[in-house]
């Protein structure tokens, strides 16, 4: 059976390095390897793909959030990995990509991304905080690209970063290897919301219950659209971002919306 026709299971396999809930059409993955601190190798790597490919499989799942356990939210990739020590695990999840298609499988679920920032935010870590559609993060968390300071440069991180930061300031960011905190990265765009530690679940609850509530449909069309033109001229978008305002007008999601405006009621999506 193909990648692209395989019926994922979530319940089929035994995960290692992260961790799954699905309730009231969320789904929360949870990084876990706190001692590492969250560090990603090649196992948590093909775990999380494995659960964003889930999240897009099913319809049921409209909304993905992004936690970690333990004190820091993601270390970015395992340097052991870099100097060749590999590691045994007990994941029988099947291979579906490396850390290099993590971002490329958050933009291509088109549906909304939560990242819950409980801990620092590091290195190839940001390549999840620049492709989410949201963040919230606790006001204790700094965000780092340090790579500079071990030898290397945090070529990926790039491809994202500067469609998020100012360019100026976010070279000097990576050129230097600083650390920023919380505030500072709201006010770079890297974060929406900032909060304290004990309001970070509430916060992020609340807004994963409000998107999950909205049009499912019409969410997948809409970002699927987003990222389609972000790179396009205003000429060349708007032929595309027509034909899909067409094809949302057409769709269920709008006949439901537009009776239950008409008829005075909440909308009940399918």
């Amino acid at each position: 059976m193909s990648e692209q026709n395989e019926q994922l299971s979530l319940e089929a396999h035994t995960f290692d390095t992260v961790m799954w809930d699905v309730s009231d059409n969320i789904l929360t993955i949870t990084l876990n390897r706190p001692k590492s601190k969250n560090a990603i190798n090649l196992i948590m790597a093909n775990e999380l793909i494995y659960c964003l490919d889930y999240a897009k499989q099913e319809g049921d799942i409209r909304v993905v959030v992004i936690a970690a356990a333990g004190s820091v939210f993601c270390a970015g990739g395992d340097l052991k990995l870099m100097s060749g020590s590999g590691e045994e695990s007990p994941s029988t999840v099947p291979s579906r990509g490396d850390s290099s298609d993590i971002s490329r499988r958050i933009r291509g679920l088109y549906k909304p991304v939560i990242i819950k920032a409980q801990g620092h935010v590091l290195a190839g870590a940001l390549l999840m905080i620049c492709n989410a559609t949201h963040v919230i993060a606790s006001d204790n968390v700094a965000f780092g690209a340090p790579e500079i300071q071990r030898g290397l440069w945090p070529y990926m991180v790039m491809a994202s970063l500067f469609r998020v930061v100012p360019r100026r300031e976010g070279l000097d960011f990576i050129m230097r290897g600083y650390r920023i905190d919380a505030n500072k990265a709201q006010q770079w765009g890297l974060v929406n919301e900032v909060v304290s530690a004990d309001k970070l679940d509430e916060a992020v609850a609340q807004l994963a219950g409000e998107l999950a509530s909205l049009a499912p449909g019409t969410m997948q069309l809409g970002l699927e659209a987003f990222y389609m033109q972000e790179d396009l001229s205003v000429e060349d978008a708007l032929p595309h971002l027509q034909e899909a305002l067409m094809t949302t007008i057409a769709s269920d999601d709008a006949r439901e919306g537009i009776t239950a405006f008409i008829e005075k009621r909440e909308p009940k999506w399918s």
